[in-house]
């Protein structure tokens, strides 16, 4: 036994780093042992004997409910034991980023991001929590094992979202949880669904959207299907944590209306419609006070307003005062996270629960609290496969898995711009170039916790080759040795910066005209893939990687040039996570296709959307601005003092996103909602139930096929709602649905419901969601702009929809932004 001990130590100190949440363990010996347990006989029925101790405990008694066994437990329970349970068991390898934190338990899955406490008198078993967002996050070998533990890298949050399909995401969530469930983790923190308050939040590939209602919609969806396998979810980061920079103790200042309808609206419909088995509280402040620690956001609103049943832990470190202060002895205030209804405090180290136990020694934490938090903590522990005794089989069903993400991914992609029909091209006779560093070094996921070890990534080239396109050979034998060159040499790179350097863009090859003019001579058409990449622990910048860098600009320039010269196509594949500027440079190109980094199977879904096997049926779901500073957000991004920030204030309010651009006449580069597709759509035939609202109103609409491929469109319904109580965004989207594929000449009758909180505005002055009375109206179409029908109905009266409680005092006085 010492021995293993010592080899884990040594591990531990190995281990590399690339992501808070990257668990660097290797394997334990007893991993995945999953022993027998005894059994005692009481009455003619036969209970489990998890603790072994010869007779039936009450917490062993199936016959009573869980209620009462978890009680039972609670009732027994020392001071300390409580202490263990309410706080983790640590993260082995932890020590690369912190120094020395104390013992870090070994978990039974490597790689795993920490989990619960194990109690044997009790029987209660050790649970096991792990990364993400994009997929499971575990270590994919394991030493002294020949086996190798490899997950799907799904497509990215923004792919995902852009598919607008709730059925497909529940197949993706399903496939997420299959994994999960099979590499016998307990709870998989995912997914993370903040609001894209500003395009260079680096973590925004993870995210869905700028707006609530598609990311409620979207994260539900997926939390429905991993939870449908019998594991849970943390739906994560509770709340208004939008950016990196200085995360751990960046300080937010946001009204009460902005949380209520922007950056809570989101987590309450996904908590509604899902119910995750748990809430992950963000590192920031709000309003000065730690999320963890605020009683308004954990209690008040997540359990009183919304009636959320399960648990709430910190993020890794959460309530710290940043990563640096841990080797000093710095700590979070456990006390008020306990007060405050944050039931379990990750990773957990030996200082916290040093402090906990004395305040609950003392009474400066009571038994109350303590026993309500450990009593959630129980309920969760009675519902995992871990507690069940799953045995599960370290064979996930990878190939089935695969061929979801491959579809979400071709799907997820969104068509912006196709001059000419120059996509689908489909002559698979014709010679292909292919240029761009990263159509060879293809990006599948952002870095961090979202990203996923998977076994192999397809690259552009590599879907290309396999759908049998004919690729100019000359290009790929000089482009391969470059790519894999400059690719070792940003992650050595990355290496040297330490353990949470951000990812860096590959420099262009160079190429000169009479070359570029030879290859537009014998190739039909030019893909020119454009990538970026961004990760966990940093934002974007705007030189040189929200706007593009000189010498993709040259590369382009030359490439369109030569190609155009001679008649030929360029098309540009964006292989990114979030959004770029593309106003300046779109017209220089025939077609644009936004492929997101859409995971492993990523180049065979370019190749299927390319091909025309796929038609592109993706739409934005965040607007891309014609120049950064057109965000009303970017005047406030990251916060102040510009060098080092403190604190951050969302004065644009409510207005973030096409709610700003719209309403204040700011033309976007490409606007919220687009995206093209191979064939066309009509809208006909909108019908509302009633021209007075009731209790809810149904809105039907016809969509026909008019081109002359099968497709699916995406219908969007925008209200625009009286504002004479309050100041409102020209429009927002209510509701929105996608056809099934319809094939030309084929139609579909939507219906779309709206419901009385989608007519409301919180109005801080009452403390209630109020809808006005007055005129209200229904715009549906193909994107934020396009709009193809309206119609109008009235409220008679003033609609008290929910009276709610004051929350978030504000700390300092500023004007949220009005028209």
């Amino acid at each position: 036994m010492q021995k293993n001990i010592s080899t884990l130590i040594g591990l531990s100190q190995k281990a590399k780093y690339s992501g808070l949440f990257l668990a660097l363990l290797a394997a334990s010996p007893f991993a995945n042992a999953q022993t027998k347990n005894a059994t005692v006989t009481v009455d003619g029925k036969t209970f489990k004997d998890s603790n072994k101790n010869g007779k039936l405990d009450v917490w062993e008694d199936t016959r009573l409910s869980v209620d009462k066994r978890i009680d039972a437990i609670i009732k027994q329970m020392t001071n300390e034991e409580k202490v263990n349970l309410l706080i983790g068991t640590g993260m082995p390898g932890i020590e690369v980023l912190t120094g020395p934190v104390g013992d870090s338990k070994q978990g039974l899955v490597p790689g795993a991001a920490g989990g619960t406490d194990s109690f044997d008198r009790f029987g209660i078993p050790a649970t096991i929590v792990a990364d993400g967002p994009a997929g499971l996050r575990i270590q994919p070998t394991r030493d002294n094992d020949s086996k190798t533990y490899y997950a799907t890298a799904f497509p990215v949050g923004t792919a995902l979202a852009s598919t607008w399909n709730k059925d497909l995401l529940e197949k993706v969530g399903k496939a997420m949880g299959n994994e999960v469930k099979e590499y016998g983790v307990d709870v998989l923190l995912a997914p993370a669904l903040n609001i894209q308050r500003n395009p260079l939040n680096g973590r925004n590939f993870e995210y869905y959207s700028e707006d609530p209602l598609i990311s409620g919609k979207t994260a539900a969806a997926i939390v429905n299907g991993i939870q449908s396998q019998g594991v849970g979810t943390s739906i994560k980061h509770f709340a208004a944590n939008n950016e990196e920079t200085n995360r751990l103790t960046i300080n937010a200042h946001v009204s009460e209306r902005a949380m209520r309808e922007l950056y809570l609206r989101n987590f309450e419909i996904t908590v509604k419609e899902s119910q995750p088995w748990t809430v992950m509280s963000s590192y920031n402040k709000l309003n000065g006070v730690y999320t963890s620690d605020s009683k308004d956001l954990l209690t008040q609103v997540l359990r009183n307003e919304w009636g959320f049943k399960g648990i709430v832990m910190t993020d890794w470190f959460g309530g710290f005062p940043g990563f640096e202060s841990i080797k000093d002895g710095g700590l979070s205030d456990v006390v008020k996270q306990m007060n405050a209804g944050n039931d379990l405090l990750m990773p957990g180290i030996p200082a916290q629960k040093k402090v906990l136990l004395e305040a609950l020694n003392t009474g400066k934490l009571s038994q109350e609290v303590a026993n309500l938090n450990a009593k959630r903590i129980l309920e969760y522990i009675f519902k995992t496969p871990t507690f069940a005794h799953y045995k599960y089989s370290d064979k996930p069903n990878l190939t089935q898995n695969a061929e979801v993400t491959r579809n979400a991914a071709a799907e997820g992609m969104v068509l912006l711009k196709n001059e000419k029909n120059a996509l689908p091209f489909a002559d698979k006779q014709k010679e292909v170039s292919l240029f761009g560093v990263t159509s060879y070094a293809w990006i599948t996921g952002g870095t961090g916790s979202g990203s996923v070890n998977n076994k192999h990534t397809v690259s552009l080239l590599e879907g290309l080759n396999s759908a049998g396109y004919q690729l100019d050979k000359e290009l790929v034998d000089l482009y391969k040795p470059f790519a894999e060159k400059e690719s070792t040499a940003e992650k050595e790179s990355r290496k040297a910066r330490g353990i949470l350097a951000l990812p860096g863009r590959l420099a262009e090859m160079k190429m000169d005209d009479a070359f570029l003019a030879k290859k537009a001579e014998t190739s039909e058409i030019a893909f020119v893939t454009l990538g970026r990449n961004s990760g966990e622990g940093g934002d974007r910048v705007v030189n040189e990687d929200f706007n593009l860098a000189t010498e993709e600009i040259e590369m382009l320039d030359k490439i369109s040039k030569a190609f155009h010269a001679k008649g030929k196509k360029v098309v540009v594949i964006l292989n990114i996570g979030g959004v770029i500027e593309t106003a300046s440079w779109k017209d220089k190109v025939d077609a644009i296709l936004l492929a997101w980094q859409p995971g492993q199977e990523g180049g065979h879904s370019v190749a299927d959307v390319v091909s025309g096997k796929v038609n592109p049926s993706g739409k934005l779901t965040m607007t891309f601005p014609v120049n950064y500073l057109d965000h009303a957000s970017a005047k406030n991004f990251p916060g102040i003092p510009a060098d080092n920030p403190k604190e951050v204030t969302y004065e644009e309010g409510v207005y973030v996103g096409y709610r700003y651009f719209n309403t204040f006449n700011v033309k976007p580069s490409y606007e919220f909602g687009f995206g093209k597709s191979y064939t066309d759509f009509a809208y006909s035939n909108l019908k509302l139930n009633s021209k007075t609202f009731n209790s809810k109103l149904e809105v039907t609409v016809e969509v026909k096929n008019t081109g002359k491929v099968t497709g699916k469109e995406v219908v969007e319904l925008y209200l625009s709602a009286p504002n004479q109580s309050i100041d409102k965004p020209k429009s927002e989207l209510k509701a929105y649905a996608k056809t099934k594929d319809l094939k030309p000449g084929e139609s579909q009758t939507i219906t779309l419901t709206l419901n009385p909180k989608d007519l409301a505005s919180y109005i801080t002055a009452k403390s209630a969601w109020v809808a006005e009375a007055g005129n209200y109206k229904v715009s549906v179409g193909a994107s934020s702009l396009d709009i193809k029908q309206t119609a109008d109905f009235s409220l008679p009266k003033e609609l008290v929809v929910e009276k709610v409680q004051h929350v978030f005092p504000a700390d300092k006085q500023f004007k949220d932004l009005r028209p």
